[in-house]
């Protein structure tokens, strides 16, 4: 065996739903605007008692009954997240302690691009440890808003995704491309909070510990970087955008995956995308729009999938997998 199989799957997504009206209303902006600018008519958002941690492990929990497994049964465990349960430890181990996992456990933070890195680094974690492997995506990026905030407060929303990966015959996945470019760090960002801005009664005072955007700065970027490396995988696969058969995006806002699918000629009806519903939801933005795509029965065996996403940092990434059908 020197492939993979996608055997299980699973999404949480909390019940508060927050609606582009509420929005329009909250920030003083026609709901239009909202929806014509970002595509998102609705979003959840956490309430009391629901963390990065309590999402992640639902959907964990979903996909291994999905897989027909355990927490015993998993090797490694990957939490893709840039909304940690608490700076230390890694949100991994509550994921570890809730789900019973009994193998190895980490965080992925590369923002947005957190859980492909993650489906990137599994696949070749198969090659030389072939065991079962969670990999989860989960975020909530509402309790990092600035109450304020217009540009991330119509954007943002909360929810988790996990798939459970096994060693299998077929190698998915035919060509990948990561990268980075640390000098835009500034983009999106957290000031306070970490051992560069430690918290202190004035850096709370003065908002630090809220996120910060720089909203045309992540656009020209995320379309730059996201464009390259899709025309990357596509080049080393050998394949073209006209080959593609589903393509799986970030869900950042739908003028972001526009200017992609324009930029690369990914043909829109080939998109597959809930943006509307769910807002951004990061880093579980990904495993959640594969999750439902496959509830519905919409890849069939042999077809392309592409996945690619960006994030802060500024991260991106993309794969293309020849879809090998789903074992249970």
């Amino acid at each position: 065996m020197n492939g993979f199989d996608i055997t299980g799957w699973g999404i949480s997504v909390p019940e508060r739903v927050v609606t582009s009206p509420e929005l329009a209303e909250q920030f003083g902006i026609d709901e239009d605007w909202i929806t014509s600018r970002c595509g998102i008519h609705e979003r959840r958002r956490v309430e009391p008692g629901q963390t990065t941690a309590t999402l992640a492990i639902e959907a964990g929990r979903r996909a291994l009954e999905r897989a027909g497994l355990s927490g015993s049964d998993i090797a490694h465990l990957i939490v893709a997240s840039a909304t940690p349960e608490q700076l230390s430890p890694a949100t991994s181990a509550f994921v570890h302690h809730g789900l019973g996992i009994e193998g190895s456990a980490h965080d992925i933070n590369a923002e947005c691009s957190g859980w492909i890195y993650g489906l990137i680094f599994s696949a070749a974690m198969l090659k030389i440890d072939p065991r079962p492997i969670l990999l989860v995506g989960s975020d909530t990026h509402s309790t990092q808003l600035n109450p304020v905030d217009r540009d991330l407060g119509i954007l943002v929303g909360d929810g988790a995704g996990a798939v459970v990966l096994q060693p299998g015959d077929k190698d998915w996945m035919l060509a990948w491309n990561m990268g980075a470019d640390g000098s835009r760090q500034d983009s999106l960002r957290v000031k306070a909070g970490g051992s560069r801005m430690p918290t202190t009664a004035t850096s709370f005072q003065e908002g630090l510990h809220f996120s910060e955007i720089k909203g045309n700065e992540i656009y020209l970027n995320a379309v730059r970087f996201t464009v390259r490396s899709v025309r990357e995988t596509l080049e080393k696969a050998g394949y073209t955008a006209d080959d593609v058969d589903h393509f799986v995006p970030h869900q950042a806002n739908i003028r972001i995956i526009n200017s992609i699918l324009d930029h690369t000629g990914l043909k829109p009806e080939r998109l597959v995308t809930n943006l509307w519903k769910y807002g951004n939801t990061a880093s579980a933005s990904m495993p959640i729009a594969l999750a439902e795509a496959l509830d519905e029965g919409r890849f069939k065996d042999g077809d392309l999938v592409l996945l690619a996403g960006f994030g802060a940092g500024m991260t991106w990434g993309s794969t293309l997998l020849r879809w090998g059908g789903v074992s249970a």
